[in-house]
C-alpha cells in the first residue's frame, strides 16, 4: 500500500512539473535592428540548428539560448523539435566539423535579454519581457 501511494505521488509530481513547463509561454525576442516582425517556424528552426544564418530579409541572425530551464525546454520542443540533449549533440557535431559555432548561452533570461538588446541581429526567447526591456517581439508563423 505504501509503495502504491509513493508511486502515485511521484507520478503526480512529475506530471505537475511537465505540465507547468508545457504550459509556460515563450516569447521570441530580437534586437530592435531586426527588420522583420514575424518569422516562420521553419526559418526559426533553421537559425537555431545552424543551417541558416540570415533572416528572410537577408540580414544576419545571431541566435542565443538559455543554458536550461523550463523556457529553454519549451522553446526547443515547440520551435526546434528537439530535447536539450539532442540540441547540444547536433551543435557539437557542427562545431567539431568546423561548420558552426555553438550559440551563446545564458544562465538567466535577464542576461539573455540584455545581450539581445545590445547585439544587432540577435534572436532569443524568454518566458516574459517587461516594457523596460529594449528588445522587440517577433511573431512565429507557420
Amino acid at each position: 500500500m505504501k509503495k502504491a501511494r509513493c508511486l502515485v505521488l511521484l507520478l503526480l509530481g512529475s506530471l505537475g512539473s511537465w505540465s507547468a513547463a508545457r504550459a509556460q509561454d515563450v516569447v521570441l525576442v530580437a534586437n530592435k535592428s531586426v527588420k522583420i516582425s514575424e518569422i516562420t517556424n521553419a526559418d526559426l528552426r533553421a537559425i537555431f540548428i545552424g543551417t541558416k544564418t540570415r533572416f528572410a530579409d537577408g540580414s544576419h541572425a545571431v541566435p542565443v539560448t538559455l543554458k536550461g530551464g523550463p523556457a529553454h525546454e519549451v522553446f526547443l520542443k515547440h520551435y526546434v523539435g528537439e530535447n536539450p540533449e539532442e540540441f547540444r549533440s547536433q551543435w557539437r557535431k557542427l562545431v567539431f566539423t568546423g561548420q558552426g559555432a555553438m550559440p551563446r548561452a545564458f544562465g538567466s533570461e535577464s542576461a539573455l535579454i540584455e545581450y539581445v538588446a545590445d547585439t544587432p541581429g540577435a534572436l532569443g526567447y524568454a518566458s516574459r519581457i517587461s516594457s523596460h526591456d529594449n528588445v522587440k517581439l517577433l511573431a512565429a508563423v507557420k
